[in-house]
């Protein structure tokens, strides 16, 4: 079975708290730990530059326009993020649970990964990046409601 970034970060998300796995000094450790549970010492890395990528983006000052102003997506984004992840971003921010400066760091998370996006991933992207935003503790909540609920959605 292959391991992705994104199993690893889920590992991470299920078996730690989030300040464990946020913490830069921890990753010596928890490096051997995902090692010894049997994920490659490659995709282990790669998780957390990923993680790295994501403190680093919150440090980057985000410029918006208008409140109502409709994102437009690069052409490699397009190319990556499949319509349906798309329209999904789109009806959580419709919804408030997911900020402009939120969104944004999800499709900067999600060009950072090197598998496939499809829903699942984009959904799981979504709560990393919530569990790390200052006051999104409901729309965290109602994003890992969404990443844990087994129907379908009537969106």
């Amino acid at each position: 079975m292959k391991e992705t970034v994104l199993d690893v970060l889920m590992y991470l998300f299920e078996h730690y708290q989030s300040v464990e796995f946020s913490d830069s000094e921890n990753f010596e450790t928890l490096r051997d730990e995902l090692i010894a549970a049997g994920f490659p010492d490659e995709e282990v890395a790669h998780a957390f530059a990923w993680l790295d990528g994501l403190t680093r983006s919150r440090q980057l000052p985000i410029i918006f326009g208008p409140s109502n102003a409709l994102r437009c997506y690069a052409r490699e984004e397009m190319q990556r993020i499949p319509t349906d992840c798309r329209g999904f971003l789109l009806y959580l921010e419709q919804l408030g649970i997911l900020p402009p400066p939120a969104r944004e760091r999800v499709i900067d998370r999600l060009m950072a990964l090197t598998e496939d996006i499809d829903l699942e991933r984009v959904k799981w992207v979504c709560l990393l990046v919530l569990m790390n935003e200052e006051d999104a503790d409901e729309a965290f909540a109602q994003v890992e409601e969404m990443v844990y609920y087994t129907g379908d959605f009537l969106h």
